[in-house]
């Protein structure tokens, strides 16, 4: 039995006096989903060598063989020809055990001063690490697309609203720069969390340590990483930065799935503010004349997706005790969709940015609803000495008029205007246009076209 058991080459298998039976295998197994971390696994494992290597724990002859086992190893999974076993359950037996077939006892060596729990711990931080910096770059593209976009409607006005009401007039480039803002914030949070996932586990091994004079600090050099985690329990069994990174994760599909909302409103016939170029929507089966904003829609849908891997992980760890569980191994899938889900979607919609076409006309015309300028009659009055609570009530009355109607603010004779109060002068149907209501907002945050416009240059120089 363990002659069998041994040419199965499973890491345990003296300790048991039976094979793992196949269900348990296929149930246990890990290797189908983690062996994307094998790039991080052999960069780890190249520099424990080098530091067992540097420490005299292996000799230079092992360090050679094991980097001369490990490119071709690397060349192996480039070329799909390395075969990867159910057998081994995991990326890192599969590497260790083709490591021993090709350079002999160096490879068996390369584990001395290392657990699986703080190798694993180390490759994830490793993917993660990589993965922020593709979504960090991404959401600089992403915010580019966006300024561009503010750029050309610097001046063009649509209304703004709260509770869905037409509000204020604003331009639509503020709009946009609301969104830079949002994702400009999902940078900082990224680059936070950044911070904490580089810190090195490895040389925590099991979970107490290891009686081997290692040098972790080096090991930490060689990889890039900030610091090492100070505690050898806490650095196999935290998983904190892989759900600290799913919450940023979520708050950046939050911001998509907002945006995504607006686009598919906007987007609708009864609305007709913007268009989506033909690459990003598709068709019906039965209807001919449907153009469906799917991206937007779909985007929406998979913000519930990536929510629901941030309450999976805080799932996960909630009952866990120190140090290392099997529970863990439910940690990647989650991790894995949540950033291939937020990479995939910031991509299309940088590049769906780039392919809105802005209908101005259907824009102005809806600011000319709703009488959005009211807010600026009231300021007037105020700026004539009326004290603002009178010039709401004033200015209210004169939208009840204009209700009863039929007609715009805009459409009332200067006599009718001040018959709801005696201060309003020639000089208030400037006031009351969409062009001076946007223009009087100018200062730092408003919707002026040249605060937007002087925004759109911080934004530049800051993405720059």
């Amino acid at each position: 039995m363990t002659a069998q058991l041994s040419k199965k080459s499973e890491a345990w298998s003296a300790r048991f006096s039976e094979p793992v039976s196949d269900l348990v295998k296929r149930y246990t197994a890990s290797v189908f989903f983690d062996k994307r971390l094998a790039e991080f696994d052999i960069q780890g494992s190249l520099a424990h060598a080098q530091m067992l290597a540097d420490q005299g724990i292996i000799s230079s002859g092992d360090l050679a063989d094991i980097g001369r086992g490990m490119a071709q190893i690397r060349a192996e999974i480039a070329a799909g020809s390395f075969e990867w076993l159910l057998d081994l359950e995991d990326v890192h037996l599969n590497i260790e055990k083709r490591l021993t077939e090709l350079v002999g006892d160096a490879g068996k060596r390369l584990h001395t001063g290392r657990s699986r729990n703080d190798q694993v711990a180390t490759d994830i931080r490793l993917w993660l690490r990589n993965a922020i910096d593709d979504i960090l770059g991404l959401l600089r593209d992403l915010q580019l697309a966006l300024v561009d976009l503010a750029d050309a409607n610097a001046d063009t006005i649509l209304p703004g609203f709260t509770h869905m009401q037409v509000a204020q007039p604003v331009t639509f480039g503020h709009h946009m720069l609301a969104y830079v803002e949002m994702f400009r914030r999902d940078a900082e949070r990224m680059t936070d969390c950044r911070r904490r996932v580089n810190r090195l586990p490895l040389g925590a091994a099991a979970l107490a340590g290891t009686t081997f004079p290692i040098d972790r600090e080096k090991v930490a050099a060689l990889l890039g990483f900030e610091e090492v985690c100070r505690n050898s329990l806490d650095a196999v069994s935290d998983r904190d930065f892989a759900i600290e990174f799913c919450a940023a994760a979520a708050l950046v599909m939050t911001h998509v799935s907002r945006m995504s909302e607006e686009l598919v409103i906007w987007m609708s016939p009864r609305v007709g503010f913007i268009d989506i170029a033909d690459r990003f929507c598709t068709g019906s089966s039965i209807m001919p004349q449907k153009k469906n904003p799917d991206v937007p829609e779909l985007a929406r849908g998979k913000t519930g997706r990536v929510n629901g891997h941030l309450i999976a992980l805080l799932t996960l760890m909630k009952g866990q005790p120190l140090a290392y569980n099997k529970d863990n191994q439910e940690d990647k899938e989650p991790l894995f969709d949540a950033a291939d889900t937020v990479i995939d979607t910031l991509r299309i919609f940088a590049d769906m940015a780039r392919g809105i076409t802005v209908r101005p006309e259907a824009m102005r015309a809806a600011a000319l609803q709703g009488y959005a300028t009211a807010t600026d009659l009231a300021d007037y009055l105020v700026k004539k000495g009326l004290p603002f609570r009178d010039a709401h009530e004033a200015v209210a009355h004169a939208v009840r008029a204009c209700e009863l109607r039929g007609c715009d603010l805009t459409d009332l004779s200067l006599d009718e205007l001040r018959g709801f109060s005696p201060l309003i002068g020639e000089e208030v149907f400037a006031v009351l246009t969409l062009e001076g209501s946007v223009a009087a907002r100018d200062h730092v945050g408003g919707t002026a076209p040249n605060q937007v416009r002087r925004a759109i240059a911080e934004a530049r120089a800051r993405l720059a």
